[in-house]
């Protein structure tokens, strides 16, 4: 890996993007995840409650997500062609997703009745189970690599996509938002919700945990590729350790009443498996299964080094305004979700 002496954009311009993809995967993963339970709460009103938490935030956080794809675009042009030619299927059911779930979130209280708030609950929790599922298809099969000809062009059938792989990363995907999110959400309830989300934690850390050491089995087992960075830099295997770490500090931080330290170590531990396929991956953006000579890397898949010049200075002056909005957001509405209970 190139050092951080000296300027190699393609390198930095890949730790930016992978930076975008973080703050995305972090900032609407706790979204999607309340969303993925919503259903499991019982009462109008816990429902209510829960979707007011995110209601203030939940669209600026998909920002992120059009940072993500204008990143790839403009600095690996090749791997956003390949990308996006390969999974159009997943994507625009994930796009699919992301419309009905931002429809559901505005609809939800425009009507009183309560088949009306039934119905737009269920395409609530329906949408975030999909996107959930399709991010994490997308991310096993980018990581275990997809078939690609000579012109980097996908060579395969979506039948590919329902891999074993990716199918236990979308569901190890889905339960860590789902964990994230009702740790989001114990930070923003009270009473019976927020006792009910304290067993919901619980039983997300235990289905998370459960997967993710299937998914590590399998990988160790039948893809012994992606555990070659690893293996030849000994001294990386501090970031895998430090995810184990940071999501076996969930129920402690849990069971002590710090909430805010919980939801500190869930996003360390989405940052952290982040890093980890990172590792994995590079030089890749996007692996080439059964021909490696056709994958496309951070250099055959670039931009002009001119190009990828300019988008730093801009990502250096952009990415801070977005964050800076971003937190400025969760600092307004920070505190506990109140209602109005008498709300027709």
């Amino acid at each position: 890996m190139p050092t951080f002496v000296g300027i190699d954009y393609n390198f930095w311009w890949f730790l930016v993007f992978g930076a975008i993809i973080s703050g995305y995967a972090i900032l609407d993963g706790f979204d999607l995840g309340s969303g993925c339970l919503h259903l499991m709460l019982q009462t109008t009103d816990s429902r209510r409650k829960a979707m007011h938490a995110i209601g203030p935030i939940w669209d600026g956080n998909e920002v992120w997500l059009v940072i993500g794809g204008g990143a790839l675009f403009a600095g690996f042009p090749v791997a956003y062609a390949a990308i996006f030619s390969a999974f159009y299927i997943p994507l625009m059911i994930f796009l699919v997703g992301l419309i009905f779930r931002g429809i559901a979130i505005e609809f939800r209280d425009q009507e009183s009745g309560e088949r009306w708030g039934r119905r737009w609950d269920a395409v609530y929790c329906i949408s975030s189970l999909i996107i959930s599922l399709s991010l994490g298809l997308v991310l096993g099969n980018v990581v275990e690599g997809i078939p690609l000809n000579e012109e980097h062009e996908f060579a395969g059938s979506w039948f590919t996509f329902f891999n074993p792989f990716a199918i236990l990363v979308a569901i190890t995907t889905t339960a860590l938002f789902m964990l994230h999110g009702a740790i989001y959400l114990l930070m923003k309830t009270e009473e019976q919700l927020f006792r009910k989300l304290n067993k919901f934690a619980n039983s997300f850390t235990i289905f998370f945990i459960v997967f993710f050491f299937l998914t590590t089995v399998y990988t160790l087992i039948y893809l012994p590729y992606l555990n070659t960075s690893l293996h030849n830099h000994p001294s990386w295997f501090v970031v895998p350790l430090l995810a184990i770490l940071s999501i076996a500090n969930v129920p402690r931080r849990i069971k002590t009443g710090k909430y805010r330290r919980a939801f500190a170590s869930s996003t360390a531990t989405i940052a952290l498996l982040l890093i980890t396929v990172a590792i994995d991956v590079f030089p890749n953006l996007v692996y080439s299964r059964g021909l490696p000579e056709n994958s496309i890397n951070i250099h055959n898949g670039a931009s002009s080094i001119r190009s990828l010049r300019i988008l730093l200075i801009i990502a250096m002056i952009g990415i801070p305004l977005v964050g800076t909005y971003t937190a400025f957001v969760f600092w307004t509405f920070k505190g506990k979700v109140h209602i109005d209970q008498n709300h027709e």
